[in-house]
Order: C-alpha cells, then sequence, then structure tokens
C-alpha cells in the first residue's frame, strides 16, 4: 500500500521509481535492438559452425579443404545479399593499404614473439598444442600459403569479422563518446567468443578455446582499420607462424 506524506498528502512513490526507470531503460533498448538482425545472425551462425562440423567427419579427403571455407562465405554473404545491406569493405584501395599496413606490421612485432612464447610454455607444461603442424611436402609451399590466406583467412574473416562482429556492432552501436569505445570492445569480445566457440566445436578440443587470443586481436584490426584487409592479411600470417612454430617446438 502506498502512504501519504505528512506535509503535502500525496503518495510517496519513491521506492518504486527504480524499477519504473529500470522497466522503461529496458524498454528503450529493446526499441532500438533490431531483433530480427540479432535472431538472423544467432541461426546464422549456429547453422555454419554446425553444417562445418557434422560434414566434416563425412567429406571427402580431397574437397575437405574447400568446403568449409564456401560454407563460411555464404553463410556471410547470402543472409546479406536477402536483407538488401551493403556488406563491409575489403580495403584493397591505396588509401586503406596505407592505413593497414603499418598497423598489421606493429601488431606482427609485438604478437609473433608473444605467442612463440606462449607455444613454448605450454610444450613445457605438457599440455597439447591447439592445432597439429601441417607443413606442405617439397614443391608445395606455394600451394600451402595460398590456402591459408586465400581460403582459410578470407572465408573466416568474411564470416566472423564481416559478418558475425559486422552485426553486433549494427546492434549495439547506439551511443558516441566513452560509451561509443565500450560498445566497440564489446563487439570484439563477442566476436572472439564467437570464433574460441566454433574452433571448440569443429575441432572438438577444449584447447581450441586459445584462439579466443588472436579473435580479440583480429577483432581490434577490424574495428582500428574499418575494414577487412588487416584482420585478412595478420590471420593469413599468423597461420603460417603459427605451424612454422609448432614444427620448430616439436
Amino acid at each position: 500500500m502506498l502512504k501519504m506524506g505528512h506535509l503535502s498528502g500525496q503518495p510517496i512513490i519513491a521506492n518504486s521509481l527504480p524499477a519504473v526507470q529500470s522497466a522503461l531503460f529496458c524498454g528503450s533498448i529493446l526499441k532500438r535492438l533490431d531483433i530480427s538482425l540479432l535472431v538472423e545472425t544467432s541461426i546464422v551462425t549456429l547453422a555454419a559452425i554446425w553444417t562445418i562440423r557434422v560434414f566434416e567427419a563425412s567429406f571427402i579427403s580431397g574437397a575437405a579443404w574447400f568446403v568449409a571455407p564456401a560454407i563460411l562465405v555464404a553463410a556471410a554473404l547470402i543472409p546479406t545479399v536477402i536483407r538488401r545491406s551493403k556488406f563491409v569493405k575489403i580495403g584493397f584501395d591505396i588509401k586503406q593499404v596505407r592505413v593497414t599496413l603499418p598497423v598489421v606490421c606493429g601488431t606482427c612485432v609485438v604478437v609473433f614473439p608473444a605467442m612463440f612464447c606462449g607455444l613454448w610454455l605450454l610444450k613445457s607444461c605438457g599440455l597439447e598444442l591447439p592445432l597439429r603442424a601441417m607443413l606442405p611436402q617439397n614443391q608445395q609451399w606455394l600451394r600451402w600459403l595460398f590456402y591459408q590466406f586465400l581460403y582459410v583467412a578470407v572465408a573466416e574473416e568474411v564470416f566472423f569479422r564481416g559478418y558475425v562482429q559486422s552485426n553486433i556492432l549494427s546492434l549495439i552501436n547506439t551511443a558516441k563518446g566513452q560509451q561509443y569505445r565500450l560498445q566497440q570492445w564489446a563487439s570484439i569480445s563477442i566476436s572472439a567468443a564467437v570464433f574460441a566457440g566454433a574452433h571448440i566445436i569443429i575441432q572438438g578440443q577444449i584447447i581450441s578455446i586459445l584462439t579466443f587470443l588472436p579473435g580479440l586481436i583480429l577483432g581490434w584490426l577490424f574495428v582500428r582499420t574499418r575494414s577487412l584487409l588487416a584482420p585478412l592479411l595478420f590471420h593469413g600470417l599468423a597461420n603460417t607462424c603459427y605451424f612454422v612454430m609448432v614444427a620448430v617446438l616439436a
């Protein structure tokens, strides 16, 4: 029951104000949130990951290298086309390249030595490394590098950064200034979690959770340069260096 104030004779409703304000705040968020985009992104992401997981067990060995990247690219582009939305730019223009190359080079200088130290610590502790070394034999280096950059890096960046993280940014991008930066980091963290979760499900090993760390870097590169070129280049370079490091440590 409401109590009457002694002086004004009006109901004292201060206790109910926080609940009302919370309801209004949640209502404003839901009003801004594109529920259809949220549902689409969730369904497409789960469907793509589980499709790759299911079919990898039955892939013909000669086709396995192509099918998984094709699924990721199709999962990113088809819903975007149906929605009639503009896909994020790759960033091959001269201006974007000038912005991207210094950022990628600086990131490699910082990250790759730390990555080698981390792998060495895992090996020293007797822990299994997230991925086995799959280096090419004899004259197949060019083909292997082509696969790492054009298929693995392009497909995963088009999907996880170009589709998933871009949609997350669209869903939560409602503020400016400091709050906008927090929202950017939220998109980086969520996309990195999805990236790691996909690797855990597809590869079937919990150690793949370590891909959350490169996922953070790739997400940051995407936000920092506003294109897919930086995460794409870094992804290909990181994969190449990773397999070389694992082979050396083995």
